[in-house]
């Protein structure tokens, strides 16, 4: 069992460093038994990051990783480049402050050359943007925070 528990450790430190050698966010390992995901925490970083989009987590109320968690988050539906606004020198599609009717078009994610606007699930007010303009954002990934 001891040798099981130091390949394990060494496993994941050669994923780790994997992650940092290439700038994925996560890596996945299966062979068998064994199946093994090592992930960076990204929500963090992408809360503290904006401070541009005028509101920041703190002053939001919320702790940088619970910005992610919040129920009013609007996450990433594909991997793409995040763009705040239309066109370059366009105003933003939303600030923190703005109300938003459901199914507005609060940003877009570049895809494969394709622009998909990513639209408000639901009506409320834009509290916190966890993006920059020109951002690649993963799957999943908070994006705003609507209430």
């Amino acid at each position: 069992m001891t040798g099981k528990t130091t390949l394990d450790s060494d496993l994941i430190r050669e994923l780790a460093k994997l992650l940092d050698e290439t700038g994925l966010s996560e890596i996945e390992y299966d062979t068998g038994g064994l199946r093994l995901r090592v992930a960076r925490n990204l929500v963090a970083a992408h809360a503290v990051a904006a401070p541009m989009a005028g509101v920041s987590a703190a002053s939001a109320g919320l702790a940088p990783t619970e910005a992610g968690h919040h129920p009013g988050a609007v996450t990433a539906p594909m991997v793409g480049v995040a763009y705040l606004a239309p066109e370059p020198g366009a105003p933003n599609f939303v600030k923190p402050g703005d109300q938003v009717a459901e199914g507005q078009t609060v940003l877009l994610i570049e895809a494969m050359k394709t622009f998909n606007p990513i639209r408000a699930p639901k009506a409320g007010k834009v509290t916190l943007i966890l993006v920059n303009n020109g951002q690649p954002v993963e799957f999943g990934e908070p994006l705003i925070v609507l209430e």
